[in-house]
């Protein structure tokens, strides 16, 4: 498996499932690649240890891929982390939605895009 492969939740063998070269024109199923992945678990896994967040939710859609960040698993995310093709040229591939609805950070780099959720060091007073 090759770093720039998305990983695809279904089985690679089932038929017309976007899988090129199975006579779809292209993927039907948009989802994060291994480095995607990567940075996003290494971000959250920080944030998990530092006991902030508690559970996370991925969602490969037609048009979007999603890895929802839970505070507790009954609340909605505080946070979603989105893929998505169609704004690629445009805003840019990636975005971070805050729980209401507001677009933190979009970019076409997602370590860059991700640096948003990255706390940042504060000052202790003696």
């Amino acid at each position: 498996m090759s770093d720039g492969e998305p990983i695809i939740p279904f089985p690679r063998s089932q038929p017309g499932r976007g899988i090129p070269g199975q006579g779809t024109s292209g993927p039907t199923q948009i989802a994060f690649d291994r480095k995607e992945l990567n940075l996003i678990l290494n971000l959250y896994g920080m944030h998990v240890a530092e006991g902030d967040w508690r559970d996370y939710a991925m969602d490969f859609g037609r048009e979007v891929a999603t890895f929802s960040i839970f505070r507790r698993t009954s609340e909605v995310p505080l946070y979603r982390i989105v893929k998505n093709p169609a704004l690629a040229r445009k805003q840019g591939l990636y975005a971070v939605i805050a729980q209401g609805g507001l677009i933190l950070k979009r970019g076409h780099d997602l370590a860059q895009v991700l640096r948003v959720l990255i706390k940042k060091p504060q000052l202790a007073a003696t």
